[in-house]
């Protein structure tokens, strides 16, 4: 699992990375043609490797449940962030992702239970598996990300 760790960290990396480059307005545009903005996708990100890898596996997410309801699957931007969010999401990126294998390391999960992703229709059955997943998640977001970008620059 270090290579999916690396992998993790390296796209939080660039995640933090586009923050510092881009205003709180284009942090919150939508641009048109998109549903959503860059900090969803960002936030988005965090909410779904707890989700999957705590939630499943019946341990508690160390993010709100406030933080959970804006950005889960199937959510949208309801407004625009404020720059005190932007901050609370950029810390999240790294610390969230560092307990996360903190928690593999320590032998932490031990229970998971079974879920079937819309997206790509696999059935996650064990925390290995999750990780992957979410690996492969962060890109997907990074890729959305890059257009998100892209859309604000035409």
């Amino acid at each position: 699992m270090d290579f999916t760790f690396q992998v993790l960290n390296n796209i939080r990396s660039i995640f933090k990375k586009i923050i510092a480059e881009h205003s709180l307005e284009a942090l919150n545009t939508i641009p048109k043609g998109f549903n959503n903005n860059i900090i969803w996708n960002i936030a988005h990100v965090v909410v779904s490797e707890q989700l999957l890898a705590y939630k499943l596996s019946g341990l508690e997410p160390s993010v709100s449940a406030e933080l959970i309801e804006a950005y889960r699957k199937d959510s949208k931007p309801e407004g625009d962030v404020t720059q005190a969010q932007v901050d609370e999401i950029e810390a999240l990126l790294a610390s969230t992702i560092a307990q996360t294998q903190a928690d593999y390391t320590n032998g932490v999960f031990k229970n998971y239970t079974e879920y079937t992703v819309s997206t790509t229709g696999n059935t996650l059955h064990n925390i290995d598996e999750a990780l992957q997943f979410i690996a492969m998640h962060d890109g997907l977001h990074y890729g959305y990300v890059l257009a998100l970008i892209k859309a604000l620059k035409v």
